[in-house]
């Protein structure tokens, strides 16, 4: 049902609610057979610590493995689904959990390396990648890295650190699922970025031209949809590349600055160079989650009701504390966050899955739009694909009371796709 008819279908307040981790989770009753949790500690090539869990109910050669940059998705509600299969499921941290400071996507791909590993030593025979919302990017990233020749791989991030992806060892899936898949980090947020703010150091400064929340461009309070004119959503998509733009170019003046003090330092035993050449820049964000389309229901129309990820008050979501990419450093900015610079893309990664593949989109997402999955879609160049449109939000939720949940579906088409494609 398009979007516009499902919002009109109901004379009660329709509007996005906050989920949270929660809503990525599975339900008790779901766990309730007989499983084992191993919980093991790695240790990736580049020296960092992560950790996992390894669900089973009985010996199996075939394993599904869940992950996210961003978060410990341990009690992910597709677990169950990878037991009821007959699967075993590991599901692993990375070593940025919940911070935006440390999270390169080049050294994210040497936390998947040592999960892959790991399972490979166990004697897995099949492992699938299955990668959730922001963990369908890390994982299209690590597929590409893993069938690249060493020396074909990235070799230093956007900022300019050694990777030393072209020393490590990077086993390839069998597999790929993605479920309900963004762009990447980089492309989630510049189409969320709030182009308006004219000063950085300023969080309430703004071009009444581009504010997206002014009444004088077409915006509406929830939970009524707005309504943008042509000419605005293209000066408005064209103003939010240029501060993407004008963000990279403040990370690299902040890494350049740091490059050339310890440069300096080397011959000169400056104080002050060695001084700038120890400081570690932080920089905010701020007004990211600004998104026309979640406010928008004409604009790439699906089941989703009005607001964001976050909710559907713009106020506090775009100005608060809480968003994707707030806190960032030029190095995180430039590798995540930065839909310029991030090599992390579904834009640039989906051709590399040429495995089997399983894509399902939540038909009421949004964070995830029906434009940005069928390119997902159309760039993936295994022939051995397929795609299923499932009722539900970002977490599969029901999007009406009494609807079955999406999450049951998404499963249903996991066990059947598992068991049919690796029998």
């Amino acid at each position: 049902m398009p979007a516009a008819t499902s919002a009109a279908a109901s004379s009660r307040p329709r509007v996005a609610v906050t989920a949270g981790l929660r809503g990525a989770s599975w339900a008790p009753q779901r766990m309730e057979l007989p499983f084992q949790a191993r919980p093991c500690p790695l240790t990736t090539q580049d020296g960092q610590a992560v950790q996992g869990l390894l669900y089973s109910r009985g010996p199996s050669r075939k394993v599904v493995f869940l992950m996210h940059p961003r978060e410990f998705i341990a009690t992910h509600y597709l677990v169950p689904d990878v037991l009821d299969a007959g699967w075993a499921c590991w599901v692993q941290g990375a070593r940025s959990i919940g911070n935006d400071l440390r999270l390169e996507h080049e050294f994210a791909v040497h936390d998947v390396a040592a999960g892959m590993l790991h399972l490979r030593t166990l004697g897995f025979e099949t492992v699938v990648l299955l990668g959730n919302s922001g963990g369908a990017g890390l994982f299209a990233f690590y597929n590409q890295q893993s069938l690249l020749s060493p020396a074909q791989r990235i070799l230093r991030t956007p900022a300019g650190r050694p990777t030393a992806l072209d020393t490590a060892t990077l086993p390839a899936a069998d597999g790929v699922v993605l479920v309900s898949p963004h762009p990447g980090q980089g492309v989630l947020l510049m189409n969320a970025l709030d182009p308006s703010v004219t000063d950085e150091s300023d969080p309430f400064s703004r071009d009444a031209s581009l504010d997206p929340f002014s009444a004088a461009n077409g915006f509406r309070a929830p939970p009524e949809s707005s309504r943008y004119g042509a000419d605005f959503v293209a000066r408005y998509r064209a103003a939010q590349r240029d501060r993407v733009a004008c963000l990279d170019a403040r990370a690299l003046a902040l890494v350049e600055q740091k490059q050339a003090a310890r440069g300096r330092y080397k011959t000169s035993r400056d104080a002050q160079d060695k001084t700038l050449a120890s400081h570690g820049a932080i920089f905010t964000v701020w007004r990211t989650d600004a998104d026309l389309r979640c406010w928008d229901l004409a604009l790439d129309p699906s089941d989703r009701l009005v607001g964001s990820l976050w909710g559907a008050d713009p106020v506090v979501s775009n100005l608060g504390s809480v968003g994707f990419g707030r806190v960032v450093t030029p190095e995180s900015w430039l590798s995540t966050w930065s839909g310029l610079s991030s090599n992390a893309s579904m834009q640039k990664c989906a051709a590399s899955i040429e495995q089997p593949a399983l894509l399902v989109e939540y038909s009421g997402d949004n964070c995830v739009f029906p434009a940005d999955v069928d390119a997902i879609y159309a760039g993936m160049r295994t022939s051995r694909k397929e795609r299923h449109r499932v009722r539900g939000n970002h977490h599969g939720q029901p999007l009406d009371d009494g609807e079955e949940s999406g999450q049951v579906i998404a499963g249903c088409h996991l066990s059947r796709w598992l068991a049919e494609t690796f029998a």
